[in-house]
Formats: structure tokens, sequence, C-alpha cells
């Protein structure tokens, strides 16, 4: 792994432009749970179902309870050192953004300041009738005093601010994609790149480089391919790019 991790080093230091692309893969080793690994999520129980517009709407109760248990999951963790190490490459402008499939505002946490969320943040909630944002641990206050659905000051009903199935894609969408298409370099981490429209990303890039712990569907177009752990990976590069510095 050491000459993939000066491949990777030296590909860095050349790109005018990188972007990072995160998935699942990172939080993992901050505890928290993915989806579509081994012991994943969508294995143990119907997450597609709990995390939908339907639920949202026509079993309140069901999303409220299961499905508001299932988001509470992800929060209140730390920073791990994956997330630590793409902050210090973006502080000294070798990473020039984050998209991140993940929601558990981690990145944001770690000191990442330039992230795109595509799939929302468990740090603020919208009302469906007036659209005001609210923080998220209002609607887990109001959850647990059984207040279902949570309401809004209007009366209308409190939502997280999360991209369920069913929802459209954020406008920070289209955002992604004019990163991804201006990048001389998108660094993939953590990242099965299976999950549509995000796992689109990547095509656009000039040239890609690909941490995960299992194969991808863009492995054989990559530069540079490494499987193993994110913070594994990220350290030993930050390690190889201060040593070089002196």
């Amino acid at each position: 792994m050491t000459s993939a991790i000066g491949d990777l080093a030296h590909t860095l230091r050349q790109s005018r432009y990188t972007v990072v692309l995160t998935g699942a893969g990172v939080s993992t080793e901050s505890d928290i749970p993915d989806f579509r690994g081994s012991g994943g999520l969508w294995k143990k129980l119907d997450s597609m179902k709990l995390l939908s517009l339907d639920t949202l709407y026509y079993e309140p109760e069901l999303f409220y309870t299961e499905g508001l248990e299932l988001l509470n999951t992800m929060r209140g963790k730390q920073p791990n050192a994956a997330h630590k190490a793409l902050a210090w490459l973006e502080q000294r402008s070798l990473v020039q953004a984050v998209i991140t499939q993940n929601i558990d505002g981690l990145h944001y946490e770690s000191g990442s300041k330039r992230v795109l969320e595509m799939h929302g943040n468990l740090r603020t909630c919208s009302c469906l009738r007036c659209g005001a944002k609210t923080s998220f641990d209002l609607l887990v206050d109001a959850a647990s005093r059984g207040e279902i659905p949570p309401k809004c000051r209007c009366g209308g009903t409190l939502r997280p601010d999360v991209v369920f199935f069913g929802d459209p894609m954020p406008p920070s969408f289209q955002e992604a994609i004019q990163e991804a298409q201006q990048a001389d370099l998108m660094l993939v981490v953590g990242s099965s790149l299976q999950v549509a429209p995000v796992s689109y990303l990547p095509s656009l890039a000039r040239q890609l480089a690909i941490v995960n712990l299992e194969p991808t569907p863009y492995d054989r177009a990559a530069r540079i391919v490494i499987h193993d752990k994110a913070g594994i990976v990220l350290s030993k590069l930050v390690e190889h790019i201060k040593a070089n510095l002196l």
C-alpha cells in the first residue's frame, strides 16, 4: 500500500482542483452502521420502507418511532481519522470540496468548510406547510413526548431535512455535478458507488482515485485504487504529505 499512498499523494499535489466524494465507509469508523455492507442495516430491517416519503406521510406513527430511532443511531458520534484527514487536506488547499452521501454532519464537525450534503442532514427539520426550519432536536423532543407527527408553530408537520426514498435530490446535487465536472481529480472514499444518482458523479471527473474496503463498479476506470479502511489510508496519506513538506 505504501507505493499507492505515494502515488495518491503525488496525484493530489499535481491536481489543480480536487473534489472528494464520501460514503458510509467513512462514517462506519465512527460507529455509525452502514446500509449496504455485510452487516448493513438494509440486511436487518426494511430501511427503505422506514425512511420513505410514503411512511412519513401515511404511516407517521411508524416513521416517527422506528424511522426516527434509525436516524438517531447516526447522531452524537465523533469525527474519526478519515474526517480529520480530509479537513486537514482542505485547510492546505489540496481538497476544494467534499461531496458526501452521509447525513451525520461529521465532515463539518471535523473542520471541513465546503461540504455538499447529497442526502441531507440531521441538524435541522422543516415545516411541510410554511417551510420554516428549526432544530432537529425539537422534532426528536416532540416525538418523544408522543406528539406524532411533530408540529410547527403554524400547525404544519415537521420533517427531518433528510433526502428520503421518494424525495427529489436537493439543489446541492446540481452544485455537486458542477464540482465533479471541474475536478482534475475526484477522490472517492468509503463509497460503494452503487447509489444513484450520486454514483454517476465519478464519471464526470478527469481522473479518479478510490479508497474503499470492497471493489466498486468504477475500479477499472480509476487511476488509483486502494482497498482498505478510510481512516488508515487517509492517515497514511497525511503522514506522507507532511514528511515530504519537511
